[in-house]
């Protein structure tokens, strides 16, 4: 989808286009019933996740009150009555879990959230995150080495935009985008059955 159809705010933060559909690919929703988007600020990757799978059931995460008005919004704008808001602070209380969950915001929690998310996953389930400060991917990167996940994976996304100059063009450079996916390692009883 492209990031123009989506209701924007003053300095709300997006999951930008060519980001998003890397996030969407690694998070294997084809394969997933329920899906947790944790920071989900204007909620482009919940929005196209629901738009994309109609069968899954998304909850929708975020802590900035502002956010939330253009979260809801945009639900509304695309017609994805099935994106559950919840305003909190993650990492917060749940009673379900998720085959995939994705971060995209930690208000400065990052590793409790990593740890609340993998609680919070089916045995096998995917967690993605992205970070645009290189400190917080390597604070994760660190964290997640020492948790139960397999398919451990890295990318920095690089994306430039077709800019008109003068009588030319060139790429205008957006700013890095640092990406991590991992499995939640399967339970014990599961992989002795297979």
């Amino acid at each position: 989808m492209k990031d123009e159809l989506f209701l924007r705010g003053h300095r709300i933060p997006m999951t930008k286009e060519a980001v998003r559909a890397l996030v969407l690919e690694r998070l294997e929703l084809e394969k997933a019933r329920r899906f947790i988007d944790v920071g989900a600020g204007t909620g482009s990757v919940s929005i196209e996740a629901a738009l994309r799978y109609s069968a899954l059931d998304i909850l929708a995460i975020e802590r900035k009150e502002d956010a939330l008005l253009l979260l809801a919004e945009n639900v509304q704008h695309f017609g994805c009555h099935k994106v559950l808001i919840q305003a909190g602070i993650a990492p917060i209380p749940l009673d379900s879990t998720a085959d995939a969950i994705f971060i995209g915001g930690t208000g400065g929690h990052l590793t409790a959230i990593i740890d609340w998310a993998l609680l919070h996953l089916n045995s096998g389930g995917r967690l993605v995150m992205t970070f645009i400060l290189l400190e917080n991917f390597t604070q994760a990167l660190s964290h997640l080495k020492s948790c139960r996940v397999t398919a451990l994976d890295g990318r920095e996304i690089q994306v430039g935009e077709l800019t008109a100059l003068g009588q030319g063009h060139y790429f205008k450079p957006n700013n890095p985008t640092y990406l991590l996916s991992c499995r939640k390692e399967a339970e014990q009883k599961e992989q002795d059955n297979a």
